[in-house]
């Protein structure tokens, strides 16, 4: 059999499926699509997922694939064995409800026997324990005798994550020899020996999981093949692992030649050069997908691996840098399969050279540090570092939490990582609180404050909405960046741009910058210090590199609808100078492509007329379809043609200035229509004032207009049909219900007094003579307080002079009122008193004048104490 290389080996696997008619695609981004589930791409299967799912349609229903993968699940156990590292490469063919497994295997063995040349007496196939129609392919249509084929139970061979599509699976195992078993008797299949090596995993995506056990058959079954690139290697090479295959091993000696040893001489070394060789691997292609080194996330993942490698080359005595150095052995490996490698070559040793001089300046300190906490433990008889120490560890010297763990381990020692998640919380928390400085957008200021000065931004946008041009400046919310990846927010600069940045009350521009490599879509832009221009937003694919062209296009329509906010506002300060008066100044405004604002200096409200004639004189403006012409020329140049400069506003040398027709010329560096026709209306809808001697305009244009009458329209007919009646006839519907709502109103009133009256009988029988003076004290059921007033005054009709104190319950309330006639009151009766002193007995408090008061309360069981009591305290009132 020929020992074919890796880079041999991919090839072959996706030629011989393009020949069944498979769709090779190249390999998809390290960084997952619109899949939150994961953090990196972790098989051949992740980034096919909306294929199988049926969200997406796929290219062609059967597709080939070799796959850049990163597991990182326990990256601390990473290099302690030659089993696993943390980059891998998958092929697969899949198949999207096209052929099924009697293709699917015989396909995987013609291309492991015919095309790879294994011998296939040293083949073993695996099938799910239930799965007879794959038994039967194996034994009769392969041949494979059946003591040869492997039945095994759910946790082997069934594929399943969660609810969902899942299946059987049939793997192939090769058998490598007696030298790499174990020796034990009854080593088959299955052992957790290297001597059976799983190459090849059929998955059959036959069944649907509702996820509590139950399964249905699925309509449209896949096939979903893995199989490790490297493990394949092992086996055609006939090595020990996958750290030997002929790219892999390369590597390591380039490790090996650094640190002058040499590979599988010292077991303690091997760890160290294993680690080093995988780490830089990864890191390699993580950068070449634009993921760059941080505190979250992938980039932490990124950060983690470098500086893991970079103690073990401090263990194997590595002088100065050295991941760039290996890189470009990876690169020089792997282009083959990946020429983005290539293409990504100056940037990735930037970023390596960068993130390693960084460890670089700290881990010594650190590691002596360390040292110091380790003697002192040791001294306590003390064996867990505590999570405050950790964390200093990390925050001062940036050493990640598992590098300190596996330091540790190496002396039988542990951390409390628990403690150090606190430290972290709290770290967090007060950097939360004082973050004070932050931009609309979320990002520190001092990420656009750490951008060097020398960048700058030159706006192209008055006559185009489309310009290509390069990125100057990358970054994310936190920090300066060689790349943006998908899914990622941050700030694009770039040398020229067509988008308007927020200023001079116009907000800025929206769209979309694409590239050869990706998309962002741009939420905001913003000015940042000297002429810099920041395009706010987020990758929604691929990637962008510092350096690289694309093309930045602005959102048409929401431009298009601000020049036509901004060319009104022009035309309104100058309607507004003509109706009020030349004391009007512009004292602020905000243009978006929704509405329009305009604050100006004006002393009182204005009336009805003077903003229908402001109104009126910028739609004939409108109408008369005046050119806009823009011209730059010097501040005293543009002083003499007339142009409103804003009080306070600086302009530098040159400044520009907007003309429309005759009728307004304005210093101005906002983006305007070229012609006053293209704003169609224009209408004022709210005048009020916000400071003293400033007042507030806000008025709608073009499209917004047309949604203010629409919604208008909508709440006519909303309202007319809730009358019961037209639009048009609307307005004497309501006059015709008010009248009758005044009618029914009055009726109302009069039937309640009725009733109120029927409701206290005969009370002039309860008046009582006090000091000479009447007093009538009476309790009425239901009546509200105005209810109370009107039979006050009807009673005092009937009693001449006196005092009257009416009491009412209505549900759990108490209403009461006195009232008091002159000649009572000249003797000292005060109905404000009188009520204040009952009030408390009824659970409440109130009040009044001389001759008339009221009270509320919430205790109804205190009214008849509280109507004894009115005698008494009249008496003492009146003499």
């Amino acid at each position: 059999m020929k020992k074919y290389g890796v880079n041999e080996l991919r090839r072959m696997f996706l030629e011989f499926f393009e020949s069944k008619g498979h769709l090779a695609l190249k390999s998809f981004s390290l960084v997952p699509h619109n899949d939150n589930s994961l953090l990196l791409i972790n098989s051949g299967m992740a980034p096919l997922k909306p294929y199988f799912t049926g969200q997406e349609i796929p290219p062609r229903r059967r597709v080939t694939t070799c796959q850049k993968c990163i597991r990182t699940g326990d990256i601390e156990n990473i290099g302690k064995t030659a089993r696993h590292g943390t980059f891998f490469e998958m092929l697969g063919n899949f198949s999207f409800g096209d052929y099924f497994k009697t293709e699917a295997i015989h396909w995987s063995w013609e291309f492991l026997t015919e095309v790879v040349g294994l011998d296939p007496n040293r083949l073993y196939p695996s099938v799910y324990q239930d799965d007879d129609e794959a038994f039967d392919i194996w034994n009769k249509e392969i041949g494979i005798p059946a003591d040869r084929i492997f039945r095994f139970g759910k946790e082997d061979n069934f594929w399943e994550h969660g609810a969902g599509p899942c299946g059987p699976c049939s793997e192939i195992y090769y058998d490598r020899g007696e030298k790499y078993g174990c020796g034990k008797p009854g080593c088959t299949v299955g052992c957790e020996c290297d001597r059976y090596i799983e190459v090849w995993n059929n998955v059959f995506t036959q069944f649907e999981n509702d996820g509590h056990g139950n399964y249905t058959e699925l309509i449209q079954k896949n096939i979903d093949t893995g199989m490790g690139l490297e493990r394949l290697a092992v086996v055609v090479q006939d090595v020990d692992s996958l750290f030997t295959v002929d790219t892999n091993k390369a590597l390591l000696d380039e490790v090996c030649t650094l640190a002058y040893t040499e590979y599988q001489a010292d077991e303690k070394k091997d760890v160290s050069l294993r680690i080093i060789a995988d780490h830089v691997k990864s890191c390699t292609f993580m950068i070449s997908d634009g993921i760059m080194p941080s505190n979250e996330g992938r980039g932490y993942v990124l950060r983690r691996l470098l500086r893991r490698a970079a103690r073990h080359g401090r263990l194997l005595g590595i002088e100065g840098r050295f991941m760039a150095d290996l890189s470009k052995t990876v690169i020089e490996l792997s282009k083959d399969g990946y020429p983005e490698l290539e293409e990504k070559k100056p940037m990735i040793l930037k970023v390596l050279a960068e993130e390693e001089e960084k460890f670089n300046k700290t881990i010594d300190q650190g590691l002596a540090i360390l040292a110091d906490m380790e003697a002192d433990m040791a001294a306590k008889n003390e064996t867990v570092l505590s999570g405050d120490n950790a964390f200093k560890l990390y925050d001062t010297y940036g050493f990640p939490l598992d590098l300190t763990i596996e330091i540790l381990e190496e002396k039988n020692m542990t951390v409390d990582e628990e403690g150090f998640q606190a430290a972290m919380k709290e770290q967090r928390e007060k950097a939360r609180k004082a973050r004070k400085t932050t931009n609309y957008m979320g990002a520190d200021v001092t990420v656009y404050q750490s951008i060097p000065a020398d960048v700058a931004t030159a706006f192209v946008g008055y006559d185009r909405l489309e310009h290509d041009s390069r990125i100057s400046v990358l970054t994310t919310d936190t920090e300066l960046v060689e790349a943006l990846t998908d899914g990622q927010r941050g700030t694009i600069i770039v040398d020229e741009t067509p988008f308007y940045g927020t200023m001079g009350g116009q907000t800025g521009d929206t769209g979309v910058i694409t590239g050869a490599n990706g998309t962002f879509v741009v939420e905001d832009t913003i000015h940042l210090q000297g002429t810099k221009v920041g395009h706010v937003g987020r990758m929604t694919s691929g990637m962008f590199t510092v350096g690289e062209t694309v093309t930045l296009k602005v959102n048409a329509d929401t431009r298009r609808s601000t020049e036509k906010n901004h060319s009104a506002t022009h035309l309104l300060q100058k309607a507004l100078r003509t109706v009020l008066g030349e004391h009007v100044e512009q004292a602020g405004s905000l243009v978006t492509p929704d509405r329009l604002r305009f604050d100006f200096t004006h002393f009182s409200a204005m009336t009805a007329e003077e903003l229908k004639a402001v109104e009126d004189l910028v739609n004939k403006e409108i109408q008369e379809n005046l050119d806009v012409v823009t011209q730059e020329m010097t501040l005293d140049e543009a002083k003499k043609t007339g142009a409103m400069a804003l009080f306070g506003e600086k302009y530098g040398e040159k400044v520009r200035v907007v003309k429309m027709g005759d009728f307004s010329t304005e210093l101005c560096g906002g983006t305007h229509v070229g012609n006053t026709g293209v704003i169609h209306a224009f209408k004022i809808v709210s005048e009020a004032g916000i400071a003293a001697g400033v007042r507030r305009i806000e008025a709608l244009t073009g499209e917004g207009l047309m949604a203010y009458y629409h919604k208008a329209e909508d709440t006519l007919h909303e309202a007319a049909k809730a009358a019961k009646t037209t639009p048009s006839e609307l307005k004497s519907k309501i006059e015709a219900m008010m009248e009758e709502i005044k009618a029914l109103h009055a009726e109302n009133e009069k039937l309640k007094s009725k009733l109120a009256n029927e409701a206290l009988g005969d009370v002039m029988s309860q008046v009582k003579e006090v000091n000479g003076v009447k007093v009538l004290a009476a309790k009425v059921a239901d009546v509200d307080m105005n209810g109370l007033r009107n039979l006050g005054d009807q009673l005092k009709e009937k009693l001449g002079e006196g005092v009257i104190v009416l009491a009412s319950v209505q549900g759990d309330k108490v209403n009461l009122m006195a009232t008091a006639t002159d000649a009572a009151q000249k003797q000292g009766a005060h109905a404000g008193n009188l009520i204040k002193a009952i009030a408390a007995l009824v659970g409440g408090g109130g009040g009044g004048r001389p001759n008339m008061a009221q009270a509320g309360g919430k205790n109804p069981a205190g009214v008849d104490a509280a109507l004894d009591k009115v005698y008494e305290v009249a008496a003492e009132q009146i003499h």
